[in-house]
Order: C-alpha cells, then structure tokens, then sequence
C-alpha cells in the first residue's frame, strides 16, 4: 500500500525568491521535508523590497510549483518601508487573502506558521487549525509586541496590550512554540509568568554550509565584487542585511563618522530597509567618503559578497536580547569572518559568538566603547581576521542546515 505523506500547510509571508532571510529559510526547510510531507506554502507575490514585479499585478492569486513544494501567492499592494500606513495595508492585505486561499484547501495534518507578519502570523495559523484542523506549530522568529516596544516603534498602550494578547492567545493555541535561541524561551516563560507556559522547544536557524563556505582572497569572484564597488586595497568592515528599525544602525554611523579620516578603510553596507534612507542621509550631510551602500545580492552571489567583507557587524539595538536573533550570524560564521558584535550579554547571537570566540562582543548603547573596540580591530586587522575560522569550524558542528531541518521534522511528527 502507497505511503501517503502528511499535509502540511505552511504561512510563509515571504518565500523564495524575496531576499528576506525567514523566506529563504523557510525554502530550505520546505524543500528539506517534502519527502515527509506535502507542502503547501500561502505566501506573498515577491514584494520584499516593496516593489511587486509586472508579472504578478493581474491576478489576485498564483498557483506555482517550486521543486515539489506547492506555493499559493497572493497579490498585494506595494509599499514603502518609510511609510507606516502603505505598510499596513500591505500586512492586512495579505492576512484576508491568506485566509481567503486557505478556506479553498481540503483538510490538513499539520499548520505551520511564522510570526511574520508581527501578530498577523501567529493569527493566521490559529485560523488556519480552526477551519483546517491539524496540529500548529507556532516557530517564532520575532516577539511582538516585544520588539516594537524595545525601539519605541509605538507607544500606543492600547495597541500593544491588544497585540500582546493577541500574540499570547496565538501560543496558547499552538500545540508547539518553537523559538530560535535560549534567551527567547525565557521571554516565552516570562510572557505566561512561568505559569501554564506553551510547550515549546529551541532551534538555531541555519546556514547551508554547502553554499556559503570559505573562500581564498584571490578568488576571482570576490575580487571582481571588490572591483565592481570600488573596494580594492582596504581594510573592509561590512554590514550585510535588513538595514531596518532593530539594530540602532542611525547611531553606530555615528561611531563610523569618526573613522572618516582612514583612507585604508571602507565600510559597506549591503542590503535595504526602512533606515537606509536616515544613514544614507547622515553620509551625505558629513561627506563621509568611506561608507559604500551596494543592493541586495542574488542568493547565488551573496558568498562572495560575504568573503569579501574582513570583519562583520553582527548588531541588535539595546533591548532586543531575548525578542529575536539576528540571523546574517550564521552566513558570516558559515563564510569563516570575523564578528563584530554589538549585542546583549546573554542574547543567543552573542552566546554562540563567546562559546567559538569568532570574534569581539560589546554592550549595545556603549558607544565610546565600541568606537574603541573597533579602532583596536582595524588598527590590528590581521591578528582579528584570523578568529573567523573558529565560525566556520563551529557552524559544521553545530548549525548544519540538514541536521536543523531534521530538529524541525522530529519535533512537528512528534505531535501526533
């Protein structure tokens, strides 16, 4: 008799090709247990950037099939990161049309959600069980309204107690929490006051170490990515992610001003977000003139972007320890770089960084501190670049894609 294999429903909000981190990693983990299951994946049409592509402006809904995973996108309006009120018609959008799409769907095994969109993918998922039955899986990525409230993103009590609500009623719900560091059980436990607290259970998210890996300094790729950027002979100091809200990026381009006289330094950020447009400003009013803005780089490049950066901020606002872990951690210990990180003594990201040593770690907020830390970095650049190979050595034996996405499987089937 054919096995015939569990179906498992999957909200995504973002999905390959969008360049968010969670839409890539939520490919991977797809496609890594599709011979477990039959997936089906409510995402949005490519929209990451804000920017919908012509292909998709027609329909309100996309039926496509990515390497044996079923994928459901739903058309939504663009928006600008800069611009709260598009952003949130964008969110509600594809919240009606997701359960819109999944009313459409036959009975499902198992719901698995993100908590993105913040609170609307906690809901979705107590939707999704509600009228699909199956078990959910609750994989938190974020806390909201945690990580709002840390950045002072709304001050509105009303909003956030009734966000706070929502988003514990949603965990409640779940059959199973996972988060993705040890800090963020305890903000799970203190969210229930240790009292009648979700089941829950922790998994760091990954690196496929088989596509980004170290790579010599005379790779051909990688000095053709210096070249294209005009970052050729200096000491490179790169940024590479969301250049958004969580990571107090307006003030260290602060501490980065000071070091506008180093004409053997260059700082590159790599990516977009809803504060690039403030640090790019800031760059221009003070003539700083070794600070590179380069776009997003295809999945494909993003290796050789990675290895030709010589240290790596790694960075989280004041307050976030505990609410999320910045994931462009493990592409810069996967590429075998040294960090510099600017993190919570005990947030997970700065616990994996002390317990391989791949690089140096100071408080959030400390700005003298890390102006001086980070002088003492590039004034001995070459004794520093040699702890990122401890990364690399700690990645291959603890936080191998494969061996996660089997965590993953194990503790979703375990729920029957």
């Amino acid at each position: 008799m054919r096995n015939v294999k569990k179906k498992l429903l999957v909200y995504a909000h973002y999905y390959y090709p969008d360049v968010a981190s969670t839409g890539q990693i939520l490919k991977e983990l797809c496609e890594g247990m599709k011979d477990k299951f039959d997936i089906t994946v409510i995402c949005t049409v490519p929209s990451y950037s804000g920017k919908v592509d012509g292909k998709y402006t027609v329909d309100k809904y996309y039926n496509e099939n990515i390497n044996e995973v079923k994928v459901i996108r739903v058309k939504v309006p663009e928006f600008s990161k800069e611009n709260k009120k598009s952003r949130i018609k964008n969110l509600l959008t594809y919240f009606f049309r997701a359960v819109w799409a999944t009313l459409k769907l036959e009975k499902q095994d198992y719901i698995f959600t993100i908590s993105q969109p913040p609170i609307l993918g906690g809901a979705l998922g107590v939707i999704g069980k509600l009228v699909k039955g199956g078990k959910l899986i609750y994989n938190i990525q974020d806390f909201n309204p945690e990580q709002t409230m840390a950045v002072g993103y709304s001050k509105n009590k009303f909003i956030l107690n009734f966000a706070m609500a929502v988003d514990k009623f949603s965990c409640k719900i779940a059959d199973k929490v996972i988060v993705v560091g040890r800090d963020m059980q305890e903000t799970l436990k203190n969210r229930f006051k240790n009292k009648n607290v979700p089941k829950n259970v922790f998994i760091n998210n990954w690196i496929d170490e088989k596509e980004i890996y170290p790579l010599p300094d005379n790779d051909e790729k990688v000095i053709a990515f210096k070249r294209k950027y005009s970052l050729e002979d200096k000491t490179i100091i790169m940024y590479s992610g969301n250049i958004g809200l969580y990571y107090d990026l307006e003030n260290l381009i602060k501490v980065i001003g000071k070091f506008n006289d180093r004409e053997d330094v260059v700082f590159a950020f790599i990516g977009d977000g809803s504060k690039k447009l403030d640090i790019e400003n800031y760059v221009n009013e003070h003539n700083l003139t070794n600070v590179k803005f380069i776009p997003y780089q295809d999945k494909k490049d993003l290796i050789y972007s990675l290895n030709s950066g010589d240290i790596h901020w790694v960075v989280n606002a004041k307050g976030i320890k505990g609410v999320s872990v910045p994931s462009k951690l493990y592409g810069v210990m996967a590429a075998g770089k040294t960090v510099f990180g600017v993190l919570d003594e005990g947030s997970e990201a700065r616990l994996i960084i002390e317990d391989c040593k791949c690089g140096v770690c100071i408080e959030p907020g400390k700005y003298d501190f890390i102006y001086e830390e980070l002088k003492k970095v590039i004034d001995n650049i070459h004794e520093y670049k040699k702890l990122g190979i401890r990364g690399k050595e700690y990645v291959d034996k603890y936080i191998k894609k494969d061996v996660a996405i089997q965590k993953y499987s194990s503790e979703i089937l375990c729920e029957d």
